[in-house]
């Protein structure tokens, strides 16, 4: 395996192509591994992966020695727009038309034909049924066709175990992962990189949708390259304006934080929505307005209304996960054990985020070690262009499996999508001999 590092994670080269209502980004990098297994027969393996579950379209080429040598994604922000959030059928369309154009121009921009792929790996749940279905499509149509072999990734998996492709020095097992995503928000125990342990849920909306279902109720401007819950973040973090600038909003109430339910152990987060609701109705500058007899709406809010709503929203969305996750890490009787947090998911490129959790680790108790010396929790998270879903993570799962299962690592045609699928039933339905 080369020493050499190619691009560095903080130093990659990205490329956009906008076109029409589409994103294209472009992603290129290289980071060789003495950590895992010397490949087998000391050749890298090449995988082509394809990640459909939502509104990417992404494919990728990974190689073993935790080489990208292409990365395409083509996103669906502007479509999304258009219809308050990701619509099943206009995305399941969008992928047909993306998915081929993405397969063409990830072979090209890695410089490899179809003949140097080992395996051809696709997202086989959990997710949008639809979407799911185009990227299974071509995936098994491709395979069949080139006589590759085939392998379903579980989407949840493949963010978890993406430190272990970007970072120079991946976490060792155990290790936890915060999975943040409009699909998913989760604490996760990783035992092994097949053996995962819930360990926190939410009992309602998931984080990330909430972001896009507030950032739609402020109007707050749509872009074609960044999600609604991207552009939330950015106005929640800019300069208060007047009169907030010197008297803020009343901060939102934090659920699950007080009386009988201070201990529970969940996430929830419909109840901060409905909150911004409230607030938003009662706000002097809002809803409730009438001004010569008729009703005003939402887009009466001023940009100094949008700045601060956005940033009372995030301060209690964030301040909810972070309180529920230093609960829930304080009470774990082998802390001692955990080897590191891993953040993954669309939400994990949260600025915000990272910096509340960077001050909540410094505050848990920190862990004795074997040389008497006390150490704090270590905090893992992908490059922020790696947080989103991506093809790449995808096919470096499969080429775990297969290192882990051999070259012939194999799945059957007729495995079905699983569009609900828990990472605590993990390939259960594999025949026993794959």
């Amino acid at each position: 395996m080369r020493p050499l590092v190619r691009l560095s994670l903080h130093r990659q080269h990205q490329s956009q192509h906008i076109r029409a209502s589409q994103v294209i980004f472009s992603y290129r990098y290289n980071h060789s591994s003495t950590i895992l297994s010397k490949d087998i027969n000391d050749k890298p393996i090449l995988v082509l992966g394809i990640e459909s579950s939502a509104d990417d379209s992404s494919v990728s080429i990974v190689s073993s020695n935790r080489e990208i040598l292409s990365l395409i994604t083509i996103s669906q922000h502007e479509e999304n727009s258009l219809y308050g959030g990701i619509h099943p059928l206009i995305a399941q369309s969008s992928h047909n038309k993306n998915i081929p154009i993405a397969i063409k121009k990830c072979l090209n921009e890695s410089g490899k034909s179809i003949n140097d792929i080992h395996t051809i790996a696709y997202t086989r749940g959990p997710g949008m049924r639809g979407c799911l279905s185009i990227g299974e499509m071509a995936a098994k149509g491709l395979a069949a066709g080139t006589e590759k072999n085939l392998l379903g990734i579980h989407h949840m998996q493949a963010h978890a175990l993406t430190p272990l492709l970007t970072e120079p020095n991946p976490p060792k097992y155990p290790f936890m992962i915060l999975l943040v995503s409009g699909g998913h928000t989760q604490l996760v125990l990783a035992e092994s990189q097949d053996k995962f342990k819930i360990l926190l849920d939410t009992l309602d909306s998931k984080i990330g949708d909430i972001y896009e279902k507030a950032a739609r109720l402020l109007e707050l401007p749509i872009s074609s390259d960044k999600s609604p819950g991207a552009i939330l973040e950015k106005y929640a973090s800019m300069k208060p304006l007047p009169p907030y600038d010197k008297i803020p909003l009343e901060a939102l109430p934090i659920p699950l934080s007080t009386n009988d339910t201070i201990n529970k152990k969940a996430f929830s987060f419909s109840g901060i929505l409905s909150s911004l609701q409230r607030k938003l109705s009662s706000s002097s500058s809002s809803i409730s307005i009438k001004s010569k007899g008729q009703s005003s709406s939402v887009s009466d809010l001023t940009e100094g209304d949008k700045r601060e709503f956005s940033r009372i929203f995030q301060i209690a969305t964030i301040g909810h996960l972070i309180f529920k996750l230093e609960q829930t890490i304080k009470s774990l009787n082998n802390l001692k054990d955990i080897n590191g947090l891993v953040i993954s998911g669309g939400v994990a490129s949260n600025l915000y985020l990272r910096k509340m959790l960077i001050e909540m680790l410094s505050k848990i108790e920190e862990r004795e070690n074997g040389d008497g010396k006390r150490k704090q929790i270590e905090l893992f998270y992908p490059p922020i262009s790696l947080c989103t879903d991506n093809a790449a993570m995808i096919a470096w799962t499969a080429i775990l499996r297969i290192q882990a299962e051999g070259l012939s690592t194999n799945d059957p045609y007729d495995l079905p999508l699983r569009p609900k699928w828990s990472l605590e039933d993990l390939y259960d339905d594999l025949p026993k001999n794959v």
